[in-house]
């Protein structure tokens, strides 16, 4: 078999082009596969414990701690300016990776910045927007979307 097909086989999800697998990213597929984790979850899983470990110069999870994980997360929403959700994603792979893992749980994480959650405004029509709708209806529901709009 020729090298870059023998380093892409043993290569989780390609994290790792070239290079063999280390260890830790074997045994995170292993796990999530035994659970029955979607690809797409075992990819996203695999990613943020890669940027987890480079994050901190690429110690190894077992020698860091809770404190370590706040300070990955708040740095993903301060610096980084990620969504809220990704930050819980990088939450829950980490918490999968020291609880089924390296079977060490986490304590509690607190003092995480959390990420912003983007703001959701209503979409409201302008007067002239609905009296431009209005104008289109005729009989019983121009006259249900006039009391609506009235009464509203």
């Amino acid at each position: 078999m020729a090298r870059s097909a023998l380093a892409e086989r043993r290569s989780p999800l390609r994290c790792f082009p070239g290079e063999p697998t280390p260890r830790l990213y074997d045994r995170v597929v292993e796990v999530l596969r035994a659970r029955h984790y979607s690809p797409r979850t075992e990819e996203a899983y695999v990613h943020w414990i890669r940027r987890f470990t480079l994050f901190h110069a690429g110690a190894h999870p077992r020698e860091l701690g809770e404190g370590h994980v706040n300070t990955f997360l708040t740095h993903l929403a301060v610096k980084e300016d990620v969504a809220a959700s990704t930050q819980n994603q990088a939450l829950a792979a980490l918490l999968f990776l020291y609880q089924h893992v390296l079977e060490q749980p986490l304590n509690r994480i607190e003092g995480v910045i959390g990420a912003r959650k983007p703001k959701r405004l209503p979409v409201v029509l302008t007067s002239d927007e609905v009296e431009a709708v209005l104008a289109h209806l005729n009989g019983v529901p121009s006259l249900v979307c006039t009391l609506l709009y009235v009464l509203g």
